[in-house]
């Protein structure tokens, strides 16, 4: 016990993005007595980076919204810069290049709204305008959500009359939407791209979580640390250290003790029994409630249940390459690509079950936004496609290995069929990331990177009105991309600023009682 107090105010479980970013903005709160256990020994969980031969290979961070340029931030790039954590933040050149070969379409796109309108309208001059319109719509529905969730009081005629678009569209899917404005085919593939970081098929997104992240992406394009994901995990660390809180790594926890349906600690896997009035799990709820509630008695059977229902979201199967050559040499012109035969998101869902034979993918040429990446004469590359856990749960241990490469094969296959680049012969370094990979590397629940799939029975409006209802435990909150906002990097930080507000309410509320 010689680590630890006998009682902290907060104790958070993983040192992720997510668990670090509660711990800076409860620091903020002026919340200090925190303790952050994470079982590897280095920050950040999928927010890291791994050397192959001397060559750096980021893990996992392909792009990241919500950051902004230096005089106009967005949520996230405003929280670091507030709280002095220093991120040399680099441009991505580009929103994204999509090619649909079905369709015809093979453009290129830059953030802001009006220079993506003008640039789809090169192409389809009689949609410029309309794209616009849409693009501005989108915008405002966004801005209804953050008023909506900024002010708890804010009325229903209130709402409407400030943020009709948001009011009204809330309840309908991303399909529902589209269909009423009438694309083209290839505009409406175009203004789909994203479609693989959202998660679902159109049919069952709900349009406000395709507002929230095209709107990111658009309006303020997207950055990558110059020292890799690595760098921001680092950075944040050394934040919340230097305000006052204590992390310790190589500390795995096991259980969450519970009485009376209450938290006041946690077991580690070194036996340390360590008390606090609060946990926050970086750990899915579903590993939480089946397995680390102690007693188990105590995990309220409608929590297992919520957490059981809940649909996953997508999983990384990631090829990461070092190729020999410098982009240009390789006919390799563009930051992002989204490359496919047909933007039907209703069959892509579906390829996405199954283990290969996937018609998109997503090629990353990190050189691009970060020249500092490899030595010169090299290309870091990577393909990725994120399907769902389904065709893993049957993989035999003895067919992983062979699956792995036969995967990368054919996701290298088909890059080099759809842009006509060939890379296969220029390989210097290769790794191949899975589902598998994510669980063993930080344990996150069957692999799953995105949290549970945001559908239209599991809105994010929903969940965001539902959060006091969903806390089947008193003292016990969340940090990871299962929480209210969604699914990547920036909304892990902002899932973690969102646990922290929530014990810092329950705080402020705990005092007024007393005050009485």
């Amino acid at each position: 016990m010689g680590y630890y107090k006998d009682h902290y105010q907060v104790i958070i479980i993983g040192g992720s993005i997510s668990g670090l970013g509660c711990a800076i903005q409860l620091q903020a709160l002026g919340i200090k007595d925190i303790l952050v256990l994470e079982k590897h020994n280095l920050p950040g969980g999928l927010a890291s980076s791994f050397v192959r031969n001397g060559y750096e290979m980021e893990a996992t961070l392909h792009e990241m919204a919500c950051i902004g340029p230096k005089d106009n931030r967005k949520a996230v790039g405003q929280f670091f810069d507030e709280q002095g954590v220093d991120i040399d933040w680099l441009p991505v050149p580009e929103t994204y290049r999509v090619i649909v070969t079905d369709d015809g379409v093979d453009i290129t796109l830059h953030d802001g709204i009006r220079r993506i309108a003008d640039e789809i309208g090169e192409q389809y001059p009689e949609e410029k305008e309309k794209v616009y319109d849409f693009l501005m719509f989108s915008h405002r529905v966004v801005e209804g959500f953050h008023a909506a969730s900024d002010s708890e009081k804010m009325g229903k005629l209130t709402m409407l009359r400030k943020y009709p678009e948001f009011v009204k569209t809330m309840g309908y899917s991303t399909k529902e939407v589209m269909d009423i404005w009438n694309f083209s085919d290839p505009v409406r593939d175009i203004l789909s791209a994203y479609w693989i970081y959202m998660g679902n098929s159109f049919d069952d997104l709900p349009f406000t979580n395709y507002c929230m992240l095209v709107d990111d992406y658009f309006t303020g394009g997207s950055y990558v640390c110059r020292g890799f994901s690595h760098e921001m995990s680092m950075k944040m660390e050394k934040k919340a250290e230097e305000n006052g809180a204590q992390i310790e790594f190589c500390q795995e926890v096991e259980k969450i003790l519970v009485k009376d349906g209450k938290v006041y600690g946690v077991r580690t896997r070194h036996g340390d029994e360590i008390h606090a009035d609060y946990v926050v799990s970086g750990a899915y709820p579903n590993k939480v409630y089946s397995q680390m509630i102690e007693p188990a008695s105590e995990a309220p059977e409608i929590a297992v249940k919520a957490a059981n229902s809940a649909k996953l979201s997508m999983c990384p199967v990631s090829v990461m390459l070092i190729l020999r050559g410098d982009p240009e040499d390789l006919g390799i012109t563009n930051y992002n690509i989204f490359s496919t035969n047909s933007l039907d998101t209703t069959k892509l869902m579906e390829e996405g079950k199954h283990l290969g034979n996937w018609d998109y993918l997503t090629s990353i040429c990190l050189n691009f936004a970060n020249p500092y990446c490899v030595p010169k004469g090299h290309t870091a590359f990577s393909i990725t496609f994120l399907p769902t856990i389904e065709g893993f749960l049957d993989l035999k241990e003895e067919d992983y290995y062979d699956l792995k490469d036969s995967l990368a094969k054919e996701m290298m296959d088909g890059y080099e069929k759809l842009t006509g680049n060939i890379i296969h012969d220029k390989v210097e370094e290769i790794e191949v990331c899975t589902p598998i990979t994510i669980s063993h590397y930080v344990g996150a629940w069957k692999g799953t990177i995105y949290g549970y799939a945001h559908s239209m029975d599991n809105h994010m409006i929903a969940r965001a009105q539902m959060t006091k209802e969903d806390q089947y435990i008193e003292g016990l909150e969340f940090a990871n991309t299962t929480g209210v906002i969604g699914n990547g990097m920036s909304p892990a930080i902002l899932n973690g600023r969102l646990a922290a507000k929530n014990i810092y309410l329950r705080e402020k509320a705990k005092k007024e009682v007393a005050a009485e």
